[in-house]
């Protein structure tokens, strides 16, 4: 019923692709659930970024999450251990993070650091390693219908940014024959280099509505 109920931990482990396995290494500072990890210093460090951890209730009933405004850094070379950096958001900024992403830099790129990019309702946030800050980087150009959210995901160093155009009710699909598709995908493309933006429309594959915020997408090569 409540996120708050469970799934925090502080275990970590590294999958060793040759041997195809995985080994525990030093547990994080402290429990987190929700977060985002990704490996960033040309292969030094693994960031653990955003999530929760404690929670508190309200009225002593309604258990609620204590997000995290920070993150901790597992240094992969020497000794392994973890580093925290420290709040990433001013006084009243932030209570919870969004959907955070990863572009991961092509060959043309000198940097050692990934882009981090973080969905919040309609804008677009970029983390700032040298400032450890969000900064605005832009802002998604047509909202989510009402009542609905997007999904995020990254494919050849663009932010697909989707949501549901439309959704047919369920009860006048299983009446008519015509409705065979739950409604129309419409996904915006940010690309990050050129700061610019396109959209296309598609009719979703699934014959009943999906979970937009749990949607995975990759590119398929022929």
């Amino acid at each position: 019923m409540f996120a708050a109920a469970g799934t925090r931990i502080r275990a970590a482990e590294r999958y060793d692709a040759r041997r195809d396995r995985w080994y525990p290494i030093e547990g994080l500072p402290g429990f987190r659930a929700g977060c985002v990890g990704f490996v960033s210093g040309g292969g030094r460090e693994f960031w653990a970024m955003g999530g929760y951890g404690a929670s508190r209730t309200i009225s002593g009933v309604f258990p609620v999450d204590e997000y995290y405004r920070d993150a901790a850094v597992m240094e992969l070379d020497g000794d392994g251990g973890w580093r925290e950096v420290g709040d990433m958001w001013g006084d009243g900024e932030r209570v919870r993070a969004g959907k955070i992403v990863v572009v991961e830099n092509d060959d043309d790129d000198k940097s050692d650091y990934p882009g981090v990019y973080m969905l919040d309702g309609d804008e677009i946030l970029r983390y700032d390693m040298s400032t450890n800050r969000w900064l605005c980087e832009s802002r998604v150009p047509r909202k989510a219908p009402y009542n609905s959210s997007f999904g995020v995901v990254v494919v050849n160093g663009e932010l697909y940014v989707l949501t549901h155009l439309c959704i047919v009710d369920m009860t006048e699909t299983r009446r008519s024959r015509q409705h065979r598709r739950a409604g129309t995908l419409y996904i915006q493309i940010y690309n990050p280099k050129k700061k610019t933006w396109r959209s296309l429309v598609t009719k979703s594959p699934f014959s009943y509505p999906i979970d937009i915020n749990t949607t995975i997408l990759s590119s398929i090569c022929l």
